[in-house]
């Protein structure tokens, strides 16, 4: 099948907010005297933040209205911190992969679990270089469930065969798997190990040998 669409995944992916989330993860964790890492934090690549809080809360048990006090200090911590992001922190590869995939007239979107996307693409200052967004706010079912990816394509007005997905974390290959369109996966092999191409980033990422993906997956 033609490859028509290009998703990508947002933090790790176009930009990287892993250390902010860590920051923010970090400070909540310790006011509420749960133990958290960057170990623990790896684990929360590209899942919701009800899904993170928790992995973060591990054993211990709360009531959706804590839960709720909790993720809003969190995003609190978070949000602080996004005010000094600037252009300079797009990744290297990532406008110009999207630049090419416009210019061979293929549809771009971003597809985040975060409900802060829309905010560090302006912040970043390339919302305009994607022709939808999807984010926390569009779904319900967060990844590996498919219905981000699933809401992306038909953003794009595409079948969901014809896109290709960029992810770094386990959960959101699987969701890309699981919607039917083929993975890239950006990171070391053990977290992205099951996607069709794996890559550093996205500077080493070619176009040509992407769009091969959609004859390789095809269904015969």
């Amino acid at each position: 099948m033609t490859v028509r669409g290009l998703i990508f995944d947002l933090d790790g992916v176009i930009t990287d907010t892993a250390e902010l989330h860590y920051r923010a993860w970090q400070r909540m964790a310790d006011e509420a005297g749960l133990p958290f890492d960057r170990q623990a934090n790896e684990a929360l690549r590209g899942i919701s933040r009800r899904e993170s809080l928790g992995r973060v809360l591990g054993e211990r048990t709360v009531s959706e209205a804590e839960a709720d006090v909790l993720m809003d200090r969190k995003n609190g911590y978070y949000r602080e911190l996004l005010q000094t992001m600037t252009p300079s922190d797009v990744l290297p590869g990532s406008i110009e992969l999207v630049e090419a995939a416009r210019a061979r007239g293929l549809r771009v979107a971003i597809a985040s679990a975060s409900r802060n996307a829309r905010e560090v693409l302006d912040r970043l200052g390339i919302a305009d270089r994607f022709d939808a967004v999807c984010d926390g706010h569009t779904v319900e079912a967060a990844k590996p469930a498919p219905d981000l990816f699933l809401a992306a394509a038909a953003a794009l007005g595409l079948p969901p065969g014809e896109c290709v997905v960029f992810e770094d974390a386990a959960d959101g290959v699987a969701a890309a798997q699981a919607a039917g369109m083929a993975a890239v996966g950006i990171g070391p092999p053990e977290r992205v190990g099951s996607a069709e191409m794996i890559l550093h980033g996205l500077a080493d990422a070619e176009l040509d040998a992407i769009l091969l993906l959609g004859r390789r997956t095809a269904t015969p």
